[in-house]
C-alpha cells in the first residue's frame, strides 16, 4: 500500500555561528575541578553537557520501524550535504581556555544531548552535538507541530535579535527545512549543533567549535567526547549520566596511553578516516581501500553503517545470521548467544580498536534473536561509504583536532569505564551568573526564519524519523562555563 506523506509545518530556529555567548554551568565530573570564572580569566572553562533519553520497551515492530527510519534517515543525512563558503576569519579573539562539560545519557545508548542558551536575557534550549554536520539551530515561536513540550527561541523576547531574512535549505534525515537567517549577537547555542566543518553547511556560516579553534580560543584545538553505556544495564532509567565533551584540552583520567591521531585525507568536510582494518571475532574482513574505505566518525548516529558487500561479509564470520526483510531490510539478525567482538582500524595505525560485544547487540528482538548494530548504508554523491557511530564512540575516548587536521583514539581508563553503568545522579545543568563572550568572526549568526516568521519543514514519511542528528527528539543540554 502506498501511503501520502503527511505534511507536518515546523518553525525553526538556525543558528550557525556564534558571536556573544552567555554559557551556563553544570556539576563535577572526573578530571580537572571546574570553577566558575569572569569572562576573558586565563584557562576559563567552558563546556557542554549532553543528556539521552532511556529505552522504552519495543516490540519486534516497533523496532523494526526504528532500526529502518534510522537506517533511511542515515543515508538521505549524508546524501545531501550542503555546500558552504568559508568565512573571514578576523575579528576578536577571546583569551585561550579550556571547558568540561557533562554528558546526560537518553535511550539505553540510542542518542546523546544537551542544552544551551540563547538570547538577551539567555533561555534554555535542547540541542545535538554532532560532528557528522555543520549548522545549529532550534525550534522558534512559531513551531506548531511537534514543539509542544520544548523550549521555543521567541524573536521578541531577545534584545540581540536581527532578522536578516537570508533564505537557505537544510536536510537532515527525512526531514527538509527551508527558512531563512537572522541575527543573533548574543548567544549560547541551541537545537542541535553541528560540529563538522564549514565546508557542508547550508547555512555557509563557520560552526561555533571552528569558530573558537581557529580564533585561537582555546588552549588546544581540539573537542573530546567520552560517552558511556547503559544498554547493558538491566535497570536503566530514562536519563542516565552519559560521559563528557571536553573543548580546548583532553581529560586524561578519562584515558590511558596516547591518543592515536589519523589525519585526514583530505580537506575538512566531515570528520573522515580512512578504515584499513575489519575484523570479527579475531576474523579479517575483506575491505576495499582509498575513498572507497572513508568512514566519518559520526557523534550524532547511534550505529554503524557501512557498503553492503562489507556488512554482508561481516555477518559471514557470525554463525547462524541471517538478513532482516521488511523494515529490517539491510540489517542482519543473528543468534543472541553468540558474543560478537568486532575491531576497527584506521589509516596508517596499527591499533586495532575493539567494539564491545554489548554494543554490537543492538536488541532481542525475540527469543534468541537479536539485531545487530552493523547495518547496510546506501551512500549518495560525495557521502562517505562508512557512517560510524556511537555503537564505536562509547568504547573509545575520541578527540577531534583542528589543526592538523585528524581524529584520535584512546583506550577509556578504569575511572572512565567505572561510569557507565553507574548509579549517579544524572547532571542538572542550570544557567551560569557570568557570561563570555565569543567573537565569531564576520559571519553573521543566523536564526531561520523568513519574512513572515515562518518556516516550513516538510516531513516525507509516514512517521517521524528516529534519527539522532535531528533535533524533532530533543532533550536537554547545556554549554557552560566553568
Amino acid at each position: 500500500m502506498v501511503t501520502t506523506p503527511r505534511k507536518k509545518n515546523i518553525v525553526l530556529t538556525a543558528l550557525v555561528a556564534l558571536e556573544a555567548a552567555s554559557l551556563t554551568s553544570a556539576t563535577s565530573y572526573p578530571g580537572p575541578h571546574p570553577h566558575e570564572i569572569s569572562p576573558g580569566t586565563p584557562n576559563a572553562k567552558r563546556s557542554i553537557p549532553l543528556v539521552r533519553r532511556s529505552p522504552t520497551p519495543k516490540t519486534k515492530e516497533e523496532w523494526g520501524e526504528w532500526a529502518h527510519q534510522q537506517r533511511q534517515g542515515l543515508s538521505q543525512k549524508y546524501g545531501a550535504g550542503g555546500a558552504g563558503g568559508k568565512a573571514d576569519e578576523s575579528g576578536t579573539k577571546e583569551k585561550r581556555s579550556t571547558g568540561t562539560n557533562l554528558i546526560v545519557n537518553q535511550g539505553g545508548d540510542s542518542s546523546y544531548y544537551g542544552t544551551v542558551a540563547i538570547g538577551t536575557p539567555p533561555t534554555s534550549f535542547n540541542v545535538i552535538l554532532d560532528t557528522g554536520s555543520s549548522d545549529l539551530w532550534v525550534a522558534s515561536a512559531n513551531c506548531t507541530t511537534g514543539c509542544t513540550l520544548i523550549p521555543k527561541f521567541d524573536t521578541t523576547s531577545s534584545s540581540t535579535y536581527q532578522n536578516l531574512s537570508m533564505p537557505f535549505d537544510i536536510t537532515y534525515g527525512v526531514r527538509y527545512v527551508r527558512c531563512g537567517f537572522a541575527r543573533i549577537t548574543a548567544t549560547a547555542g541551541i537545537g542541535l549543533m553541528g560540529l563538522a566543518f564549514d565546508t557542508i553547511a547550508s547555512s555557509k556560516a563557520v560552526p561555533f567549535w571552528q569558530t573558537l579553534a581557529s580564533g585561537g580560543a582555546w588552549n588546544e584545538s581540539v573537542m573530546a567526547f567520552h560517552l558511556t553505556r547503559f544498554n547493558n544495564a538491566s535497570d536503566v532509567q530514562r536519563l542516565e549520566p552519559g560521559g563528557s565533551f571536553d573543548m580546548g584540552f583532553t581529560n586524561t583520567s578519562l584515558y590511558t596511553g596516547d591518543i592515536d591521531y589519523v589525519a585526514l585525507p583530505s580537506e575538512g568536510t566531515y570528520w573522515i578516516l580512512p578504515l584499513n582494518n575489519l575484523l570479527v571475532n579475531g576474523n579479517s574482513v575483506s575491505i576495499p581501500s582509498g575513498r572507497a574505505s572513508y568512514a566519518a566518525i559520526d557523534t550524532g548516529t547511534t550505529l554503524v553503517g557501512g557498503p553492503q558487500s562489507a556488512i554482508s561479509l561481516l555477518y559471514n564470520q557470525i554463525p547462524g545470521s541471517q538478513v532482516g526483510s521488511g523494515n529490517f531490510e539491510g540489517y542482519y539478525i543473528y543468534p543472541c548467544d553468540t558474543n560478537v567482538t568486532v575491531q576497527m582500524g584506521f589509516g596508517n595505525s596499527s591499533t586495532a580498536w575493539t567494539i564491545s560485544p554489548d554494543d554490537f547487540k543492538l536488541s532481542e528482538l525475540e527469543e534468541g534473536q537479536c539485531l545487530g548494530a552493523f547495518f547496510e548504508l546506501s551512500g549518495g554523491g560525495s557521502a562517505p561509504p562508512w557512517i560510524i557511530g556511537d555503537t564505536f564512540l562509547k568504547n573509545v575516548y575520541s578527540v577531534f583536532r583542528y589543526e592538523p587536521p585528524s581524529v584520535g583514539f584512546a583506550e577509556l581508563s578504569s575511572t572512565a569505564n567505572t561510569l557507565s553503568g553507574a548509579s549517579e545522579a544524572v547532571p542538572t545543568p542550570t544557567l551560569a551568573s557570568t557570561a563570555a563572550t565569543v567573537s565569531a568572526s564576520s559571519t553573521p549568526s543566523f536564526v531561520a526564519g523568513d519574512t513572515s516568521s515562518a518556516c516550513s519543514l516538510r516531513q516525507h514519511s509516514r512517521l517521524w524519523a528516529l534519527v539522532v542528528s535531528v533535533v524533532a527528539a530533543v532533550v536537554g543540554m547545556l554549554l557552560t562555563v566553568q
